[in-house]
């Protein structure tokens, strides 16, 4: 895997998302980043959480780690190659703030999921 630096975001599933994020804002007192629909991104010190509704059985109580990399468009057929499972390719997953974030996920050797993510200046013409 390429070199990575830091745990850029943690997914935490959710499954009232106004709930949760309302607990994370006021009781945790996380800033909040980012709202979408189904999601909620808050800053932990310089680390996403990501609150999110589960889009199934096994997304509920399963938490995801993204590890930030350079790139991930040009990192994933590296990782496929040491050994990881696709899960989904690279795509861009929002833009924001001037930025562009990429992610994707993978199957770790004990069926786990782990997402690679990179930012981006945000390109012309390019949406969400």
């Amino acid at each position: 895997m390429p070199t990575t630096g830091r745990i850029a975001q943690v997914a935490l599933p959710v499954k009232d998302l106004a709930r949760a994020t309302a607990f994370y804002r006021d009781v945790v007192q996380l800033p909040l980043l980012y709202e979408a629909p189904n999601i909620a991104l808050f800053d932990c010190a310089g680390t996403r959480l990501m609150l999110g509704i589960g889009e199934g059985e096994r997304d509920q109580g399963a938490s995801i780690i993204y590890y930030a990399v350079d790139d991930v468009r040009t990192d994933h057929q590296t990782v496929l190659a040491r050994g990881a499972v696709e899960v989904r390719a690279p795509h861009l997953i929002a833009t924001f703030g001037g930025r562009e974030i990429w992610m994707a996920f993978y199957a770790d050797s004990e069926g786990n999921t782990f997402a690679l993510t990179s930012e981006h200046a945000t390109t012309a013409g390019t949406a969400a």
